[in-house]
């Protein structure tokens, strides 16, 4: 069956189309059929980044697996949700995976993939500033005093599902761009987000790191999980652990009928 793999929250800046566009190059280098839909229809970063991987594959490697890109048309007439539905539903009839980016911003389009996901991953840089997105707390004691808005809007979302009597959506959390130093900042997140995650219901998995490697690619449409002769990159260990964390992240997301093959 297929999956709806959501990459969501509403702040800037913590990591959405990074992740979104290294599972998705994952998921193609390992045989799986990936529809793409971008709905930060601003920045587009997403659709951006696989039409320069269209592109490299023209010129350089016509065997580089690319997706299919659909676009949000805002001119459309008729309402955002019969339009997403056409679009997500024409993806999820010919793919294996459809990955959706959204923005950092609660729009009626990232509601609806919110509302429809199979999957929900969050990615939250290491801080108490993108924990606030999650839940607020306690400055003296770090008790978590009640969720946030974007939490209660995918309770909501989960609520919803669970009348239709629809499969639950399972939320995930990735801790984006861990640092090796900052190590008490780091244990004091870390134990606010376990805690957050038994309270709310969220599975906590880890993202990848604040690493070069995961951001120069982006010209090509490249990204660690295609093979190094493409890429050009250096086998420095820097770069074997930035594939490992990758490696990680999928098993973390628990995709039904997908083997890693990068």
């Amino acid at each position: 069956m297929s999956q709806l793999l959501v990459f969501g929250n509403e702040k800037g800046g913590a990591g959405k189309s990074t992740l979104s566009m290294h599972v998705a190059c994952a998921l193609l280098q390992s045989g799986a059929k990936v529809g793409i839909l971008d709905l930060d229809l601003r920045q587009l970063t997403l659709r951006r980044f696989f039409e320069n991987r269209t592109n490299f594959a023209q010129l350089h490697s016509p065997k580089l697996p690319v997706p299919t890109v659909s676009k949000i048309d805002p001119t459309e007439i008729g309402t955002p949700e019969n339009h997403f539905n056409m679009l997500t539903s024409q993806l999820l009839n010919t793919h294996d995976f459809v990955v959706i980016d959204c923005p950092g911003a609660l729009t009626k389009y990232s509601e609806l993939a919110h509302a429809n996901a199979n999957k929900l991953i969050t990615p939250m840089n290491d801080s108490f500033i993108d924990f606030d997105l999650l839940a607020h707390i306690d400055p003296e004691t770090n008790a978590v005093q009640g969720p946030s808005i974007y939490s209660e809007m995918v309770w909501d979302a989960r609520k919803a599902r669970s009348l239709s009597k629809g499969a639950p959506i399972d939320w995930i959390v990735a801790r984006n761009r861990l640092s090796a130093t900052n190590m008490h900042n780091k244990r004091k997140v870390g134990e606010a987000l376990e805690n957050l995650s038994k309270r709310i219901g969220f599975r906590l998995i880890p993202g990848l790191s604040d690493r070069v490697i995961f951001k120069e690619l982006f010209p090509k449409g490249l990204t660690v999980a295609d093979p190094s002769t493409l890429t050009k990159q250096p086998t420095t260990i820097s770069n074997i652990a930035a594939r490992q964390e990758l490696r990680d992240l999928m098993v973390g997301l628990e995709l039904p009928n997908f083997t890693i093959k990068f």
